[in-house]
């Protein structure tokens, strides 16, 4: 089973009265993860001799790789920014036009109609969101949505009592994943599957959770992560009957996001390499989601992602143990 195809977008057509315009606001900037400067500036615009400034050089080479003139999204901006460090703020405000630094996230309340949380460690994502959902705000948390049963459970909680909650990767909404429907004929029925990501289980295995899901939809069986310094290896069982191997690795940056699958007529292999697609497809799906109301997608696959990545944590833990994904999903 092949299920990629595009995410839902609704088209780009010209209403007949002009949308309002919805501000936002971009909250939390940690260590390795540049996307205040990035998701600010794809829908502010940027001032490029400013941005030069971004300590990652990936941001501007993709931003500047774009026509000129088009990195914005029509009918939103970012209006206020907070970073965990003060001193941060001030020149990605500068480079991603964005009028407002305020002092604490909790100020931008009465401001906004939605807020970004921009960081990626997935273990303060309760904390961070909380004054926002219980202001009935519409809220965006960067992957991984949470890291402990925990956390999960409350996200879950606000969910069914109405809160608008959305978290994903960018990689969910990868343009390389577009082709993999009309290919399914040609690789026949899915045996195995294979991604390569960096850095660590906990905060980059989503990356590639993300985009097999949308390959093989809902139903991971099981899942047993082995690791050793610097290196994660998880296995994972699908009830299609295909099987995933996900290594994580460290350093592996150069090979950051290469996939193979494997079927019973056929194989494909590919890259994943337009961030900037991602990362926009990414922001207008919560846009949308904010201005009408309608999910892009159920919320029961963030919760069977995140159970994935905490039954891999667990197996972790327990020396590579084979975890359940009904393990976890009991807790909630």
């Amino acid at each position: 089973m092949i299920a990629a195809s595009p995410p839902s977008t609704p088209p780009h057509s010209a209403p007949s009265l002009p949308l309002r315009t919805l501000h936002f606001a971009m909250l939390g900037m940690i260590d390795g993860n540049g996307h205040p400067w990035s998701w600010s500036a794809i829908v502010n615009g940027y001032a490029s001799e400013k941005l030069s400034a971004c300590p990652y050089p990936v941001i501007p080479q993709y931003l500047n790789a774009q026509p000129a003139g088009s990195v914005r999204i029509p009918g939103a901006l970012i209006t206020h920014l907070w970073t965990d460090r003060a001193e941060e703020a001030p020149a990605v405000a500068a480079a991603a036009l964005i009028p407002h630094i305020v002092k604490r996230p909790e100020d931008v309340l009465g401001q906004v109609d939605g807020v970004f949380i921009a960081t990626d460690d997935g273990f303060d994502h309760v904390a961070r969101a909380r004054p926002f959902v219980e202001a009935g705000l519409p809220v965006f948390v960067d992957k991984p949505l949470a890291l402990t049963v925990a956390d999960l459970k409350t996200f879950a909680d606000w969910k069914r009592r109405g809160a608008q909650i959305l978290s994903s990767s960018g990689l969910r909404y990868a343009p390389e994943l577009d082709a993999l429907s009309p290919l399914a004929t040609k690789i026949g029925d899915l045996r195995w599957i294979s991604a390569v990501t960096c850095k660590t289980w906990e905060r980059y295995g989503v990356h590639l959770l993300e985009p097999v899901f949308r390959i093989v939809g809902p139903g991971f069986a099981s899942i047993r992560l082995e690791s050793s310094p610097g290196f994660e290896i998880a296995h994972l069982v699908h009830v299609s009957g295909a099987e995933i191997t996900l290594p994580v690795i460290k350093d592996a940056g150069a090979t950051f996001g290469t996939m193979h699958l494997c079927g019973t007529a056929g194989q494909t292999m590919f890259k994943f390499a337009d961030t900037y697609t991602g990362f926009r497809r990414q922001i207008v799906s919560f846009i949308d989601y904010v201005r009408s109301g309608d999910e892009p997608y159920p919320f029961a696959e963030t919760i069977e992602l995140m159970c994935i990545l905490i039954a891999g944590i667990v197996s972790k833990k327990e020396g590579g143990r084979r975890v359940l994904v009904s393990e976890i999903k009991s807790q909630l």
